[in-house]
């Protein structure tokens, strides 16, 4: 006996670190339960958590090795059973063992919940009812209240049928391995305390990092629709390369931590487009700024053509004036207005067309653009230009919408990004994530932004971020700027990036020859999209 005891002291002596280590809730809770029953040596146990919003005791994890069942924690079997209430009509409720152990901060040990047990006011028609249903017969029982470093309970451990040296006899829960049980309550409720606050403040920061991209979202709509796609495809990249057995990945295994670092950095890529303005993430057209410029052209044009008509009219009048009308010199004046007037119309749609950008525009559109500029009309005699120079800089740019200096604004969304969250106190396994986060824009060709980083300065995960922000690009639906491609046209043009060395192209293999790409644009693209 005392050696055994010995050796469970012992045990319980070293189990503090295993415990304080733990952050997995449901892993915690079936290592508190098992070391109880071990100390004890008890047949079944039950952990409670105190619920104050409530006011009960809810049902966390239940152990029978008679009966053969384990329900709650890492079981995947959710308990069924209802919650033991700490009140009833307003005051504490003492009939109930566990909720009893909750109230008073008391142990409770019961010898046999048939013979002794409604002596001490108890009420165990539960376990007697349990027993019935299930054939088993519960004898004695320990209740131990789990109170943590600020003197608050906030659980009950719950122990049934204590078993001799040999495991076969059932006996009462003994003095010495009841203060052992009690030393483990309260290790386990500091540990449970400490769990459930690291698990709360990991969710604060999930909602910050939420509330951050809602903030984006609610500033730009596509922002942050495109935010929410690259961080759930970067992490399906992320998730297929852990799953790989042969290929350049087959010895690659991002742990926990890893994965959870690259989940934060991809839900906060874009956080530093918060400070780019609105005119430009949201640039649907060149001439975009607090609105489309180009309806002041469409003005000017009708202006031009107002102006081209009263011209005409003058001629005519000029003509009648001069010694009668000739049908001929009229039916030229006509003619000459219609045509101007239609190359007036072409030259404005043409003008409304280049506005709303491409991936690509022509070198005879330039030239025409530029034809276009050179023409004038009058006003009030004074010569104006068809256009300003800054509409000609900006209906001028060959892909997209954005011009120099909004690129260089929108560019400057990565530094921003990484400067904002240098700012915030990762623990050291999240330290990553403004490399991660800044990093998706890199080339491994050197020529990306925002430092220009080489293939052997970009670690993985932004390889992996920057095939996910890119695929996500080429084929939204909602950027008020460009339509989305098609499937193939998407795979081609990261072919394209990839012969550029501008991305990685294992990843990208990764991404298309695994399924990732067509399970992607089956949950995101447009059905239309999809044409493979």
């Amino acid at each position: 006996m005392a050696r055994s005891y010995e050796e469970r002291l012992d045990k319980l002596l070293t189990i503090g670190t295993a415990l304080s280590s733990e952050r997995n809730l449901d892993k915690l809770l079936e290592m508190i339960l098992d070391l109880a029953r071990e100390l004890t040596i008890a047949d079944a146990g039950t952990l409670y958590l105190v619920n104050e919003t409530d006011k009960v005791l809810e049902f966390e994890i239940a152990h029978n090795d008679t009966l053969n069942t384990r329900v709650g924690g890492t079981s995947g079997i959710e308990p069924n059973v209802p919650p033991v209430p700490l009140e009833k009509e307003g005051e504490p409720n003492l009939a109930n063992v566990s909720a009893y152990a909750a109230n008073t901060s008391e142990l409770v040990n019961i010898p046999d919940v048939y013979t002794e047990g409604d002596a001490d006011g108890f009420d165990f028609s539960g376990p007697r009812n349990y027993d019935k249903i299930f054939g088993y017969r519960t004898q004695s029982m320990l209740s131990v209240p789990m109170r943590n470093h600020e003197d608050e309970i906030i659980g009950v451990l719950q122990l049934i049928n204590a078993k001799d040296e040999n495991g076969g006899e059932l006996i009462p829960f003994a003095p010495e391995y009841v203060t052992l049980t009690e030393s483990l309550a309260s290790q386990a409720a500091v540990a449970l305390t400490n769990a459930k606050l690291i698990n709360d403040l990991k969710g604060l920061f999930d909602a910050f990092i939420k509330t951050t991209a809602g903030a984006i979202e609610r500033k730009s709509s596509y922002t942050g629709g495109h935010i929410r796609r690259v961080a759930g495809l970067t992490m399906k990249i992320a998730e297929k390369v852990n799953e790989m057995t042969e290929g350049p990945y087959a010895d690659v295994q991002f742990n926990d931590d890893e994965l959870e670092e690259l989940r934060i950095a991809a839900w906060m890529h874009d956080l530093g487009k918060i400070t780019t303005p609105v005119h430009v993430v949201d640039k649907a057209t060149k001439l975009e700024a607090i609105f489309d410029r180009i309806d002041l052209i469409k003005t000017r044009f009708d202006v031009i053509f107002r102006e081209r008509e009263k011209q005409a009219l003058q001629e005519k009048v000029n003509l009648m004036s001069n010694g009668g009308v000739d049908p001929a010199v009229m039916s030229q004046v006509d003619t000459a207005l219609k045509e101007d007037l239609g190359r007036i119309n072409d030259d404005l749609e043409f003008l409304i067309t280049i506005n709303k950008g491409g991936e690509f525009m022509e070198d005879e559109k330039i030239e025409r653009l530029n034809e276009i500029a050179k023409l004038t009309y009058h006003v009030n005699g004074e010569a104006k230009p068809y256009l300003t120079e800054n509409e000609v800089y900006n209906l001028g740019i060959k892909k997209g919408t954005l011009n120099n200096e909004d690129r260089k604004k929108i560019e400057e969304h990565a530094l921003v990004s990484i400067e904002m969250l240098q700012e915030l106190p990762f623990p050291k396994k999240l330290a990553r994530i403004p490399e991660y986060a800044g990093g998706h824009h890199e080339k491994l060709n050197g020529k990306g932004y925002p430092f220009g980083l080489s293939a052997d300065q970009l670690a993985l995960q932004s390889r992996i971020m920057a095939v996910a922000d890119i695929f996500e690009a080429l084929t939204a639906h909602d950027r008020p700027y460009k339509s989305p491609m098609p499937l193939s046209k998407a795979k081609q043009i990261m072919g394209f990036f990839v012969k550029d060395e501008e991305l990685d192209p294992e990843v990208v293999d990764l991404f298309v020859n695994e399924g990732i790409c067509h399970e992607y644009a089956m949950k995101e693209m447009d059905p239309t999209q999809i044409d493979e």
